[in-house]
């Protein structure tokens, strides 16, 4: 069966609207896409999928050999197009037709601006035309009027829940003896329980962070169920790297969940849900190293173990686990450490917890603070006796004129 997809790719595909196309063609059925929309977002067609995006050139200029080729039933439609205010429907379906030659079955994704598309298709092909209805085109429809005329020409209707069935026929008159229930899927094997041992890199995409390291670590312990987490991003630096294309490279991407840049409570957040920190800090290739990682001081302070390097100031502060710079696999045992043993974990994150409280408080902030008094003090001090000096000096001057 040859699917005739209308969507909407505003930000590439729906989560769900993705996940349901990807199995209808998982259970063989080719797909084509005919997108109202379409930009690249999280979720974009596979390169099997036909997709059949446009131009408004295109579109312009696909009109006139349209007419020709149906001039009584263009006219016809387009005058209805008119008068319910779809032009740009009736455009992009006059535009469609011609792809969907080999199409058996028109689907509309919406019963929206995607339904009315679809419409016009089935008046020009005569191809069987289903929608499913969701919820936002049964409360604030682009086009009411048109909405109860699209829904009586559709083939089949589909909606996600009884309740929306008894909206169709409340408010709009649909018998409900021509609606389907099928709710939304989900890939079970997907999304299932699962107990996941999380292990928590904060850092700038830059060499001297060593995810490199840490990933190739995670491929040589070899668990299914320990997971990375990713915060960060470019900083802005020249020694950026591609951490996506190192997770991909060394095998692990489907272990690696990327959370971007992350701040206050969300920042706080994934320390917290982590199982433990690592940070394989490293000099780069230019010789550069670390000062001090904040983010060593904000997983101890949030009272996590911490794995990791022998680098610079590290060791003076982190008791354990410190592994050589650029040795993954003295990194894989440190983290198989502390992934056989809750308690160890837990021992770890307390006594970090005590150093954060040692090393890292706000006191800090203080003794800089007064540092910069006493600074301000002794600039305040010799600025006096420069202005004593400057004053005796002016009082010499003028005694020596007075014996002259």
């Amino acid at each position: 069966m040859h699917i005739g997809v209308i969507l909407s790719m505003k930000s590439g595909l729906e989560h769900f609207v993705y996940r349901e196309v990807s199995e209808f063609a998982r259970r063989g059925a080719t797909i084509s896409l005919f997108p109202c929309k379409h930009r690249p977002g999280l979720y974009n067609p596979l390169p099997e999928w036909h997709l059949y995006s446009w131009r408004i050139w295109q579109v312009l200029l696909s009109q006139p050999l349209r007419f020709a080729s149906m001039p009584l039933r263009y006219l016809t439609l387009l005058w209805f197009a008119l008068r319910h205010r779809a032009v740009v429907d009736f455009l992009l379906a006059a535009y469609f037709v011609s792809k969907m030659q080999d199409v058996d079955v028109v689907y509309a994704t919406f019963g929206d601006r995607k339904l009315f598309t679809g419409y016009f298709c089935k008046r020009f092909t005569g191809k069987p035309l289903t929608v499913t209805i969701h919820a936002y085109e049964l409360y604030a429809n682009p086009n009411p009027p048109l909405f109860p005329i699209a829904l009586e020409a559709c083939d089949q209707i589909v909606t996600v829940t009884e309740y929306n069935r008894d909206v169709l026929r409340d408010r709009f008159q649909v018998d409900p003896k021509r609606v389907e229930v099928v709710r939304l899927s989900v890939d079970l094997e997907e999304y299932k329980p699962a107990d996941k041992f999380i292990v928590l890199i904060v850092a700038f995409f830059v060499e001297k962070k060593g995810h490199e390291v840490l990933f190739k670590a995670i491929r040589e312990l070899g668990y299914d169920d320990i997971e990375v987490w990713v915060v960060g991003g470019d900083g802005g630096s020249d020694s950026h790297v591609d951490v996506h294309e190192l997770a991909r490279q060394h095998g692990v991407e489907n272990q690696v969940a990327f959370f971007g840049k992350l701040s206050g409570t969300a920042l706080r957040a994934v320390y917290h849900a982590c199982d433990v920190f690592c940070l394989p800090s490293r000099f780069d290739s230019d010789g550069q190293g670390e000062g001090f990682p904040t983010v060593i001081i904000e997983a101890m302070a949030c009272g996590k173990p911490v794995v990791t390097t022998n680098h610079v100031e590290i060791p003076r502060i982190v008791e354990q686990l410190v592994v050589p710079e650029n040795d993954a696999a003295a990194l894989a045992e440190a983290l198989q450490t502390t992934y056989a043993s809750r308690h160890l974990r837990e021992t770890m994150g307390k006594r970090n917890r005590e150093l954060a409280e040692i090393h890292f408080s706000n006191a800090n902030t203080e003794e800089k603070l007064n540092l910069f008094r006493e600074l301000c003090k002794g600039m305040a001090a010799q600025q006096d006796h420069l202005a004593e000096a400057t004053e005796n000096h002016n009082q010499h001057c003028l005694a020596i004129e007075e014996v002259v």
